[in-house]
């Protein structure tokens, strides 16, 4: 956060762009609250302002909606809603924590504030939450648990999910050959296109070759380990379009990475999910995946080929 608060004091001595910015006379801002310059920048050329979340509801301060720690789990807890004893004195100490967080957000950018605000109008970055128009999350409540909310509050979902449109030839080639047994997509997201561990490679290459689906799995085949032999029934691919093969007919499993875009489009299809988290808020997203039955999940370094196998043919053939 401190690097934030040094490149937003870069950011307002810009007068040449803040000043054009004026210029255009904007209605609105929508920005990101991740980098609470943001705020600074739309309260310094006096726009209203829409916040936007991209990832799931994450808990902070300004946006003035309760958070009860007995059932609503906290950002990074890795909870339900159901939380037994310990996992509700430890969900309270999380939320705490928030509180403290928070205040020392306030201490790092007080010294920008200062600089670039008048001493009768300097605002704390509390005030300028509580001043957005509207909150948005990336967040549906297919995946979300119960909570309270509020009418500056607003679920989006579904910004890429879309009706499926025909895969290439060859491509649809590749998945009839699976007859009725279907295919099985894997992508970790566009952050992870390889895998650093050979032994995991292994583990799930091992994995796939067990099952009758045939797999698509996004993975830059040039750092396909040399001395490893791709499974017969696996296509790698540098690149997929995930949408169009989640609403493919044939389409059985995504095995993902966890990322809340690509479980939206999941539930969009209807496509059951297992999850291989990786970081950031993608535990929090799986745990919710599970608790809503809609699929598993697996850590990374539980990965051994007839766990996984098993775990795959538990999903697929889950007729619920």
């Amino acid at each position: 956060m401190t690097l934030y608060a040094k490149h937003c004091h870069f950011c307002m001595n810009q007068t040449d762009s803040l000043d054009f910015l004026k210029r255009e006379n904007y209605d609105i801002a929508i920005i990101d609250p991740f980098n609470p310059c943001q705020f600074l920048i739309a309260e310094k050329l006096g726009i209203p302002y829409i916040v936007f979340f991209a990832g799931p509801f994450s808990y902070s301060l300004g946006n003035g909606l309760p958070s009860p720690p007995s059932y609503v789990p906290m950002f990074l807890s890795g909870f339900t809603d159901r939380m037994n004893f310990l996992e509700r004195v430890i969900n309270t100490f999380m939320y705490l924590s928030s509180y403290m967080v928070e205040i020392r957000n306030e201490q790092i950018f007080r010294g920008v504030i200062e600089e670039h605000f008048p001493p009768d109008s300097r605002p704390t970055l509390s005030d300028l939450y509580h001043k957005a128009e509207l909150w948005i999350y990336n967040m549906d409540f297919s995946i979300e648990f119960a909570r309270p909310l509020l009418p500056h509050i607003q679920y989006i979902v579904g910004l890429r999910a879309k009706p499926a449109k025909p895969v290439s030839q060859d491509l649809e080639d590749f998945i009839a050959e699976s007859g009725d047994s279907g295919f099985i997509l894997v992508t970790l997201g566009s952050m992870v296109s390889t895998i650093p561990r050979t032994d995991l490679i292994r583990e799930m290459n091992s994995a796939f070759a067990s099952v009758p689906q045939k797999i698509i799995w996004r993975y830059k085949s040039s750092q396909w380990p040399e001395d490893l032999k791709l499974a017969p029934n696996v296509r790698l691919m540098d690149w997929v379009n995930q949408n169009d093969l989640l609403g493919h007919p044939k389409m059985r499993l995504l095995v993902t990475h966890g990322g809340l875009n690509s479980l939206t489009e999941a539930v969009y299809h209807g496509v059951p999910v297992l999850g291989i988290p990786i970081f950031a808020d993608q535990p929090d997203n799986v745990v919710r995946i599970k608790a809503k039955h809609m699929g598993e999940y697996i850590p990374f370094y539980k990965i051994k080929s007839d766990k996984f196998a098993d775990m795959i043919r538990k999903i697929v053939e889950d007729k619920r």
